[in-house]
C-alpha cells in the first residue's frame, strides 16, 4: 500500500535535495510492477556493493550494461533464433528485459561477470579529494590572506 506524503514544506527550507525528493515521491514504478529478472544487492564492504541478476537463458553477448550519472541499466535481448524441439512447458522466462538501479552520488560500477546464469556488477562508492573532510589549522595569519597553490608558484615565475 502506497501512502502519499507531501515533502512540499520540506522542499522550502531545503537546499540541492531536490533529486533526493523526486527519488522519493516517485518511486522506482517500472521496477517493481515486474520482478524479472530477479536481483540481489549486498553490501561487501563499508564502500563497495555487488548486484547479481538471475539470467538464465541469456548468453553474455545478449546482455547490455550501461552505467550513467546515477544510474546503472542492465537490458537482456535474446537473439531471434527459437530453440528446437517441443516444449510441453515452458518455465524459464527468456522474455527481453531492461532492469534500472539508482545509483547514489559517487558510486561508480565496474568490472561484470557472467558465471552459471547469473550476472554480477561490482560497484564502489569513490569520493572525490576535494569531497572529503580535511583538517584546517589554526594559524596566526589573518583571515584575507590568500594561500598560495601550485598554478600561481609558475605563474608568478614567468
Amino acid at each position: 500500500m502506497r501512502t502519499n506524503f507531501d515533502f512540499a514544506p520540506y522542499r522550502r527550507s531545503t537546499v540541492g535535495f531536490d533529486r533526493l525528493f523526486d527519488l522519493l515521491e516517485n518511486g522506482s514504478r517500472a521496477d517493481t510492477v515486474e520482478g524479472y529478472p530477479p536481483f540481489d544487492i549486498v553490501k561487501d564492504g563499508e564502500d563497495t556493493y555487488r548486484i547479481t541478476l538471475a539470467v538464465a537463458g541469456f548468453r553474455p553477448d545478449e546482455i547490455e550494461i550501461v552505467a550513467q550519472q546515477n544510474l546503472l541499466m542492465v537490458a537482456g535481448k535474446r537473439s531471434q533464433a527459437e530453440p528446437e524441439g517441443d516444449y510441453l512447458h515452458r518455465g524459464i522466462a527468456t522474455r527481453d528485459f531492461e532492469r534500472r538501479f539508482q545509483l547514489a552520488d559517487f558510486i561508480e560500477a565496474g568490472a561484470a561477470s557472467f558465471e552459471h546464469g547469473l550476472l554480477t556488477i561490482a560497484l564502489k562508492r569513490v569520493v572525490p579529494e576535494a569531497m572529503k573532510p580535511r583538517r584546517i589549522e589554526i594559524g596566526g595569519r589573518p583571515a584575507n590572506d590568500r594561500i598560495e597553490g601550485p598554478k600561481d608558484k609558475t605563474r608568478n615565475a614567468a
